[in-house]
C-alpha cells in the first residue's frame, strides 16, 4: 500500500494530538515512503540508517508541523536535509581519510615544494618576494600586508603582479 497525501496529514494530525496508535501507523507508513525516496539516492547499505535518521528527525521536529499544509513535502524536506548531511559525512570521511594517506609519506614533498618556494622567491626582487610571500602565502590581505612590510597599497599590488609574472617566466624557463 502506497500512502497517500490525505492518509498521511491525517495521521500526522491525529498523532499530534495525541494519538498513539495514529502515530504508530504514520511511523511505518513514513519508513516505507523513505525507504523508496532513499533507494533512488544512495547506496543501497545507507538506506536503513538514513531512513532512522529521518524519522528521529521526524519525531523531534513533528510539533512543527501545520496541520493546514500538505505533509508529504515537508517530509520530504526533512528527507533531503538527512540525505545531505549524509553526503556530506561521507565525503568528509573520504577527504580525511585521502588526507591521512597523503599526509602519511608526503613530510619529505613539503620540505621539497617549501625549498622550491624559497628558492624561486630569492630569485626576485626582495619587495616582489615579501609581497607574495604575506599575500598569497601566509594569506594576509593587502592592507594587512602593507602594514607589515611598510609598502603602500598600489606596490603591494604592482610588487604581486609583477613577481607572479616573473616566477611563471622563471618556472617555464627551467
Amino acid at each position: 500500500m502506497i500512502a497517500r497525501e490525505e492518509t498521511l496529514r491525517d495521521l500526522m494530525t491525529r498523532a499530534q494530538g495525541g494519538d498513539k496508535q495514529a502515530y504508530a501507523v504514520l511511523l511505518e507508513q513514513v519508513g516505507r515512503w523513505l525507504t523508496r525516496f532513499f533507494a533512488q539516492k544512495i547506496s543501497p547499505d545507507a538506506v536503513d540508517d538514513l531512513v532512522q535518521d529521518t524519522l528521529i528527525s521526524l519525531h523531534r521536529k513533528r510539533a512543527s508541523y501545520d496541520p493546514a499544509r500538505p505533509f508529504l513535502p515537508w517530509l520530504a524536506a526533512i528527507a533531503r536535509y538527512r540525505w545531505v548531511d549524509r553526503l556530506r559525512q561521507t565525503y568528509r570521511h573520504a577527504a580525511d581519510e585521502l588526507q591521512d594517506q597523503h599526509s602519511e609519506g608526503s613530510h619529505e614533498d613539503v620540505v621539497g615544494a617549501k625549498i622550491s618556494i624559497d628558492r624561486l622567491l630569492h630569485q626576485l626582487p626582495e619587495g616582489q618576494a615579501i609581497a607574495i610571500r604575506l599575500v598569497k602565502i601566509d594569506g594576509l590581505s593587502i592592507a594587512e600586508a602593507c602594514t607589515k612590510c611598510g609598502q603602500s597599497e598600489p606596490l603591494v599590488k604592482v610588487n604581486i603582479h609583477r613577481g607572479l609574472k616573473r616566477l611563471a617566466a622563471l618556472i617555464e624557463s627551467e
